[in-house]
């Protein structure tokens, strides 16, 4: 449909438009772009001064570590189908093996069995198979850009940062769930509710989520220290000590997070029409059965929306891991920092770059297996509340 006349942009207005959204997009790309290349090279390669040295890698390349032309082209390729196939066929796949209940179960199940297939297609049957072909192939199998991923093996296999990563998936899992459960169903209830005292309930949450976290995490620092005497009446001499422990991390972050998931859920919630409750309830249903078969079906992209927030929340908190987990339990961005903050040789600073960008590769996976549920659920919280 054609725009009319009096809402035209000018020329000028669109190239400006386009200009500034350009800048801003390489502005906003470019450190994660250089920090990932980095993370591929050879210390010197990687704090060279020449930025094509560190792009091309030449002492990365007299190393013997490198990547031919038949690397970067079949590699290059894999990559796109795979990100094609997580926005398209993906989603297909969970639709027609998952039913209507299970939903939320079976994304979680194919975004990691896609994880777990990809990595092991791609760093581990790949290699294997274009070393074959380099050698079949002549001069387009030589290598002509330098590439490592020694750092990312020490970082994951030496420095055992799959610990970390299992903490935080710990910490993050915990977080969604609790936070999903108890807004899913607070949402719902204040939506429904004609009574004032769902405003004021909202308010109080609202409040209570603007106090800084440090302050929260002071109250309940003491509270968790001396847990294993406050519930050593009721578990005996077995009772546990929290502080150092996921569960005490847990609880400080769906505390943070709970008032935001309310507030946004009783948003997509109040978008649902009424009557689909009072025809479920005509039909028979309980207010739960309304809840659970009628409702819910209809609220899946908002429950996606709010838990991916929910999940950045608990994946990037440093303040609170920090503070409140020990060494043994350190999730994955206290640990990174970790990295940069000790006396280090430019081998460990590179490793602590590789560390750094195997953090963002969960957020990527996330976005690309569920951006039609992300857009969609962003675009009905908008609609009203």
């Amino acid at each position: 449909m054609a725009t009319p006349k009096a809402l035209r942009q000018s020329v000028a207005l669109r190239a400006g438009s386009a200009a500034f959204l350009t800048f801003w997009c390489l502005l906003a790309a470019f450190p994660l772009f250089w920090v990932l290349v980095m993370s591929f090279k050879s210390p010197v390669d990687a704090f060279d001064a020449n930025p094509l040295a560190v792009i091309f890698g030449p002492r990365t390349l007299s190393d013997g570590n490198g990547l031919s032309i038949v690397d970067i082209v079949v590699g290059l390729a894999v990559l796109i189908y795979a990100v094609r196939f997580a926005f398209t066929g993906l989603p297909r796949m969970v639709r027609a093996f998952t039913s209507p209940g299970y939903i939320v179960a079976g994304w979680a199940i194919g975004a990691v069995g896609f994880a777990v297939v990809f990595v092991l297609l791609f760093f581990g049957l790949l290699p294997i198979l274009l070393n074959v072909l380099n050698a079949l192939v002549g001069p387009l199998g030589e290598p002509v850009l330098g590439l490592t991923t020694e750092h990312y093996k020490a970082v994951w296999v030496e420095n055992e940062f799959y610990r970390n990563f299992l903490n935080s998936m710990l910490v993050t899992g915990g977080v969604v769930t609790v936070s999903l459960t108890v807004g899913t169903l607070a949402g719902y209830g204040l939506a429904r509710s004609g009574s004032n005292l769902a405003f004021w309930i909202l308010i109080a949450a609202l409040v209570f989520r603007a106090l800084p976290h440090s302050v929260l995490v002071a109250g309940y620092l003491p509270v968790f220290i001396n847990s294993a005497e406050i519930l050593s009446p009721i578990l005996g001499e077995n009772a546990p000590t929290l502080y150092g422990q996921p569960l005490a991390v847990i609880a400080v972050l769906v505390a943070i997070n709970q008032p935001f998931t309310i507030w946004m859920l009783r948003s997509f919630f109040q978008s649902i029409p009424v009557e689909l409750d009072e025809a479920a309830r005509v039909d028979g249903c309980t207010h739960l059965q309304a809840f659970r078969l009628v409702i819910m079906p209809v609220m899946w992209p908002g429950v996606i929306t709010t838990g991916l927030f929910s999940f950045l929340l608990g994946y990037n908190d440093f303040l609170v891991t920090s503070l409140l987990l020990d060494a043994q339990n350190q999730t994955m961005v206290p640990a990174i920092a970790g990295y940069f903050n000790r006396e280090t040789t430019t081998t460990d600073q590179v490793e602590a770059i590789a560390a750094a960008v195997s953090i963002t590769a969960p957020l990527f996976l996330l976005v690309m297996v569920f951006q039609r549920q992300i857009v969609s659920g962003l675009t009905a919280g908008a609609v009203k509340g």
